[in-house]
């Protein structure tokens, strides 16, 4: 199965890659900041199809088509374009994420930072790389010393679990704060050392299933913002290189 999610996650990366910059229908879904293009779309069936003829007894949860459950106990779990809104605005940040899961396991995961040509796969107990090479987490142990990334969710102007204020806490912490807009690649660049460590206040399973095996593959961790294990279906992320962790988790409490 690894070899089957690493070539349909390049394949729908070349989708993306072929759209980009390219005349195409966009789409808003629900609020005038939460996009969907017809790119999304069609790299969307392109994955499924791939999946349901390869795997046809394995369910399938993706972000546009939601789910379809089938007799397997497993799941691939699909952002068939992670950072539509950088996507459809010409900011190449973006990327396609496909997550496997065994039961409430999450047992192997890819993500494609399509214009950066960078491949990220983890296999539970085996490790993460990127482009074939083995990654691991920052040595980092200073808030201070610490480069962060952060998202906000789309109804950010309700201030949604005191998203503004956690913000900027840390925006006085730490040496600085990222916010990539790619939920995805925020995961990865934490798994490869680049971040120290990244957080939100909201995500979707599709945001994390990857992401989060990636992470703690590469030697890091990611908890709820009480420091509780987490699923694919959690909201609150905190994700790190497990040293600068504690310190987080003391900022997002807003005590």
């Amino acid at each position: 199965m690894i070899s089957k999610l690493v070539e349909i996650t390049k394949t729908a990366g070349e989708i993306l890659k072929d759209g980009f910059n390219k005349d195409f229908l966009i789409e808003l879904k629900g609020s005038k900041s939460n996009l969907v293009t017809e790119i999304d779309k069609k790299s969307e069936k392109e994955i499924i199809d791939f999946v349901s003829k390869n795997f046809p007894s394995h369910s399938i949860l993706a972000e546009e088509s939601g789910f379809e459950k089938k007799s397997s106990e497993y799941t691939w779990v699909i952002d068939p374009l992670d950072g539509t809104t950088n996507f459809a605005h010409g900011l190449p940040i973006f990327s396609v994420s496909i997550g496997l899961t065994k039961g409430n396991e999450i047992i192997a995961g890819a993500v494609y930072d399509v214009m950066n040509n960078a491949l990220f796969i983890a296999e539970k107990k085996g490790g993460a790389e990127m482009n074939g090479k083995i990654i691991h987490v920052s040595d980092n142990e200073d808030i201070e010393k610490s480069v962060l990334a952060t998202g906000f969710p789309y109804d950010i102007r309700e201030n949604p679990n005191s998203a503004i204020e956690r913000f900027n806490k840390f925006i006085l912490r730490a040496r600085a704060v990222r916010r990539l807009g790619c939920a995805s690649i925020d995961f990865c660049y934490v798994a490869l050392g680049v971040f120290d460590g990244y957080w939100e206040v909201h995500l979707h399973p599709w945001d994390i299933c990857a992401g989060k095996l990636l992470v703690e593959e590469a030697g890091g961790i990611v908890t709820n913002f009480e420091n509780e294990k987490i699923d694919i279906y959690s909201k609150q992320i905190l994700a790190s290189n497990n040293k600068v962790h504690n310190e987080m988790l003391k900022i997002l409490s807003l005590s």
